[in-house]
């Protein structure tokens, strides 16, 4: 009898489970169905005729068209494909830069003994705090009086100068749970602390490397407020400029073109994610925990 009770016990905590895991999965798609709506909404409109965009009363176009592409890839001055070339060597140059410099200012704050370390750590902290617009006018007006307005300098040079805390605070965490035995040992064999830095350290920071390299391309890429205050000639716009040329304020807008350009300026950071996806959920799984 007390074997048959503990059996249904258990049938009815397994089919609890059961439920809940299905109601669970059921929520979960149908939240990811109301996420990805907009985007499955301008795919559709991309390829349907202007005149079907906000009159469709279903996503499945009633004809599918690539009109939209050739015109977005060629409708303005420019062809999109410079604004393509633009976003990818300022987005690579930023990903370099960030990596190169944030990583050599966290191995410094993690690793060297220097007066006043623990105030200029602090001191980098706060420009977390800081708005972007806080500093907006005094850089704007620093890189004019340089003379790099209108040029792709002041997106990229700032990054080759440590200039986002966010990531050096990341890779800090993530240098401190390397054990200190390595760097002593590596130092007793003669290495100075340069050659800690590019034998040890590096090698070992792949996941965290690759992570602030990841962000560091999505946000470069997505920027918009940057490449507008800076870039004027149309020659050196990014996606995102090139994006909002398809707008005019006289109502000449073409919104198959904006749609259709804004869908393959998806595509790279998609495969970007895609590609190194494990690195990435490695690299936040590990930072600041001690290994």
């Amino acid at each position: 009898m007390r074997l048959t009770v503990v059996t249904e016990t258990n049938s009815a905590k397994r089919l609890r489970k059961r439920i809940f895991s299905v109601v669970a999965h059921v929520l979960l798609i149908s939240a990811s169905i109301v996420m990805l709506y907009p985007l499955l909404w301008m795919l559709s409109a991309s390829f349907r005729p202007e005149n079907e965009i906000f009159n469709a009363t279903s996503l499945w176009p009633s004809s599918w068209s690539l009109d939209a592409y050739f015109r977005g890839w060629n409708g303005l001055r420019v062809s999109f494909g410079t604004f393509f070339i633009n976003s990818f060597i300022i987005s690579i140059l930023s990903v370099i830069g960030n990596v190169a410099a944030c990583s050599m200012a966290a191995f410094a704050f993690a690793r060297l003994e220097f007066r006043g370390r623990r105030f200029w750590f602090a001191m980098m902290l706060m420009t977390l705090m800081l708005p972007y617009q806080v500093t907006l006018i005094p850089q704007y007006v620093l890189f004019l009086n340089l003379g790099w307005v209108n040029t792709t300098l002041p997106l990229v040079v700032p990054k080759f100068l440590a200039a986002d805390a966010f990531f050096i605070f990341l890779m800090v965490q993530f240098f401190r749970g390397i054990p200190k035995e390595l760097d002593e040992a590596a130092v007793m064999d003669g290495c100075s602390p340069w050659r800690v830095y590019w034998k040890i350290m590096l090698p070992l920071s792949t996941p965290v490397l690759a992570t602030a390299a990841i962000f560091t391309f999505i946000w470069t890429w997505d920027d918009f407020f940057g490449p507008l205050i800076y870039l004027s000639d149309m020659r050196q716009y990014t996606v995102m400029l090139g994006l909002r040329s398809f707008t005019d304020s006289t109502g000449l807008s073409d919104y198959g073109g904006l749609f259709a350009m804004s869908v393959l300026s998806l595509v790279p950071i998609f495969l970007f994610f895609l590609f190194f996806q494990r690195l990435l959920i490695e690299g936040i799984a590990t930072t600041g925990m001690k290994r």
